[in-house]
């Protein structure tokens, strides 16, 4: 029996293994997610199974809902931007409080093909992952550059790719 998907393979794969390893370890995870708008989400609740591990996704593509939903500091977002390294720690850490998740990914970048600038291109994305207990300042974060000669919806299938290889858990 052909089983029909959604997404390439690249993250259906991802995002089966993640739910797969979460389960066995019992954990659970969020997403807190911006220029992905959800898609991280998506690709795991298309995976039977995934109730195990995943309850909450925040699609928080405006400031005022990463504010209003992750809680984060307005003063954050007006002195480093929406695609900053301070920014995706602070939204991680607010969907692993607000969820109470043991982890939860955060993703925010420049999908194009405008919005870019000198400092931020387009393809800049930034990305965190916070477990849960973790103070903000020791939440890893990342800021990966996919390219601006890339499509919109290719930065965003990287982006996605990216964020689903943070939530498979750290080898034992």
């Amino acid at each position: 029996m052909d089983v029909e998907v959604i997404f390439p393979a690249l993250i259906s794969d991802l995002a089966q293994r993640v739910v797969a390893e979460n389960a066995r370890l019992g954990r659970k995870i969020a997403t807190a997610e911006s220029c992905t708008g959800g898609l991280v989400s998506a690709a795991l609740t298309e995976v039977a199974g995934s109730s195990a591990v995943f309850e909450y996704g925040f699609a928080t593509y405006a400031n005022a809902a990463k504010s209003a939903l992750l809680g984060v500091d307005p003063a954050i977002l007006e002195s480093f931007g929406a695609v900053s390294i301070e920014t995706v720690r602070a939204m991680a850490v607010g969907a692993v409080r607000v969820s109470g998740a043991d982890a939860a990914v955060a993703i925010s970048g420049i999908a194009g093909p405008g919005g870019g600038s000198s400092a931020k291109p387009v393809g800049t994305v930034v990305f965190a992952l916070a477990q849960k207990g973790q103070l903000e300042k020791d939440v890893t974060a990342i800021r990966k550059d996919f390219g601006s000669d890339r499509s919109r919806a290719a930065i965003r299938g990287a982006a996605a790719a990216y964020a689903l290889e943070l939530l498979l858990p750290p080898a034992a």
